[in-house]
């Protein structure tokens, strides 16, 4: 059966109802996320629960991998802060729509492959980063509104959230111990849900967020001047949307990939994420992408397939048609103390015990992005910084590798055998060792243990060849690569050096 109706494979080996019950659990998790970034960004709160419904069920049907949970993320929200408060609501859903297909094009043109090029050390701070920003998220429910402004709780307030959070870790940590038939989250939430209901405990719940009831997400085109002034506008922000968006998803889908010893299609997962921002441009939602603490949470609980995601976004369409009444009623202190175990485990505690053992550079890298992560909440920038670091660090170590050996054989012709990569990094290191004035009037450098790689090495033997020839002394190539040679021919106009032919020896038959 072909991959994409595997959903509907029902000879595949797949426990529903772990995914059942994990989707379940996502659901809880989700919905007070989405409010609380609706309500951040200033949209109705029911932008949010859309958002988690449309993308949840769209990438869990069309994605590129099963176990991967999108939604109403806040590194997607963020961006479009800007734009609601100078422009307001319907350029918001223009910008996500627009993004959405900005997202498409990118998986048509097979570019989500890019992000193989993010190094570990940058995996690692971008995780470490976020669950650092998960845990700080869950201290925000400790405070309270008195008098229009943001306070810490004191007193019974305090203690009871505490201790509420404190119960549901427990439950977390302790009943796989005993079982795990069911995920332990969901149960610490019924459990800490019944308690507060059965002992009347005075205590935040979900409706101290917002209300969670509505309707079906209603069609709707976002009401804006169709202008070039218009697209100006929006295209920025669709844009840095679109790649937030991308970024943290397909960071998302490659740790998933190493947990579940699988391996998703990047591609797959940039067009499902598009398409899903276009509904929700349509469809009034705020916009998402995949949540790294959601799908923790879903992997934690036992789901591999793509039915837990389903069942996440239907239960919270759900909630919006009929539950709202008996969700609203749920604890915050409960979804709290999961999402507190989520940042747990998500850190990579493992870069502790092996970081004696890294290169100094990738120390800092790692610790540079968790920062930038932390400190700017941009997921996005955080990891091109780490990117480019790792780079620079790179194309310096490689710079430091470029050697020469030369000889004069019996003829009196001088040969510089190359080690290493000519490319602007080490092109000054390269063009240091050779002694144009003492070269005799024969010169071959030999390529055979390097390459060149780029402009600037065409141009460094560019200078060289004049230098030699200014010299009245004859410079030669020998044993360049094909792809070396084309590089050099594309290059006619500015460079003239004579590349020796290697012998070709034919087979006798």
């Amino acid at each position: 059966m072909p991959s994409s109706y595997s959903l509907f494979d029902f000879s595949r080996k797949i426990n529903y109802k772990t995914e059942i019950l994990a989707g379940l659990t996502v659901a809880m998790t989700m919905m007070p996320e989405s409010l609380s970034f609706a309500i951040l960004a200033g949209f109705p709160p029911l932008v949010g629960l859309y958002a988690a419904f449309i993308m949840g069920l769209v990438t869990s049907v069309f994605g590129g991998r099963p176990g991967l949970i999108s939604g109403g993320a806040g590194a997607v929200v963020v961006v479009l802060i800007a734009l609601m408060k100078s422009q307001g609501i319907e350029y918001v859903f223009a910008a996500v729509a627009l993004g959405g297909l900005i997202q498409i094009t990118i998986g048509l043109f097979k570019l989500g492959k890019f992000i193989r090029l993010v190094p570990q050390p940058v995996m690692y701070g971008f995780v470490n980063g976020l669950a650092v920003i998960i845990f700080m998220a869950q201290l925000e429910q400790f405070k309270t509104v008195v008098n229009g402004q943001l306070i810490w709780l004191s007193g019974n307030a305090l203690y009871v959230m505490a201790g509420l959070v404190a119960l549901t870790i427990a439950i977390v940590l302790l009943l796989p111990r005993f079982t795990k038939a069911v995920p332990p989250s969901l149960i610490a939430i019924i459990v800490v849900f019944l308690i507060v209901l059965g002992f009347h405990i005075d205590t935040k719940t979900v409706r101290d967020i917002a209300s969670v009831s509505g309707g079906f997400p209603p069609f709707h085109i976002p009401q804006i001047p169709l202008n070039l002034a218009t697209l100006q506008t929006i295209f920025p922000y669709a844009l840095i949307m679109a790649g937030v968006g991308l970024t943290e998803g397909l960071l998302t889908l490659n740790l998933v990939d190493e947990i579940t010893a699988t391996r998703g299609d990047s591609n797959r997962e940039c067009i499902a994420q598009g398409t899903a921002n276009i509904l929700n441009g349509f469809f009034t939602g705020m916009g998402g992408c995949p949540m790294i603490a959601q799908t923790f949470v879903n992997l934690n609980a036992g789901a591999r397939a793509r039915l837990s995601g389903i069942i996440a976004s239907l239960t919270i369409l759900v909630i919006i048609l009929f539950g709202a009444p008996i969700i609203e009623r749920v604890p915050m202190a409960a979804l709290t103390g999961v999402m507190i175990m989520v940042a747990i485990g998500t850190f990579e505690w493992a870069s502790f015990r092996i970081i004696n053992k890294m290169p100094r550079q990738d120390i800092f890298v790692g610790i540079a992005v968790a920062v930038i992560t932390v400190w700017l909440h941009n997921l996005a920038l955080a990891v091109l910084i780490g990117v480019i670091i790792s780079a620079l660090v790179f194309a310096w170590e490689s710079a430091k590798r470029i050697r020469a050996r030369n000889y004069i054989d019996a003829e009196g012709v001088k040969y510089y055998e190359i080690y290493g990569p000519l490319f602007f990094g080490s092109v000054t290191a390269f063009t240091e060792k050779f002694d144009v004035t003492n070269d005799p009037e024969q010169v071959v450098i030999d390529f055979k243990d390097s390459r060149v790689a780029d402009m600037s090495a065409i141009e460094a033997l560019n200078k060289l060849t004049e230098r030699y020839h200014q010299a009245g002394k004859m410079l030669r190539l020998r044993h360049l690569s094909e792809d070396c040679r084309i590089l050099l021919k594309n290059a006619e106009s500015v460079i003239e050096v004579n590349i020796m032919e290697d012998p070709g020896y034919k087979v006798v038959h």
